[in-house]
């Protein structure tokens, strides 16, 4: 569910930040919702005890939103036993 948000940010940056928005293709909505969600996911990961070499992988591939992880791997192991 999407809410409306205010937001109070220095002119300059907004006018930047639309240009940047318009030349990449996206909303500035949605440039601010995906900067937000990579700022949980690395404060959640530095909270998870992960030790640092495995830190630098997390973000390195997106995986779609739909995707069911355990059925994946049911799918990877069934396919790995078949032949």
């Amino acid at each position: 569910m999407k809410t409306k948000l205010t937001l109070t940010i220095k002119k300059s940056v907004i006018e930047k930040a639309k240009e940047f928005a318009e030349t990449s293709g996206k909303s500035l909505s949605d440039l601010v919702e995906k900067y937000l969600e990579k700022e949980i996911a690395k404060e959640e990961l530095e909270q998870a005890n992960i030790p640092e070499e495995f830190k630098g992988l997390f973000g390195s591939v997106n995986l779609p939103s739909e995707l069911n992880e355990k059925e994946a791997i049911r799918e990877i192991l069934s396919q790995k036993h078949k032949g």
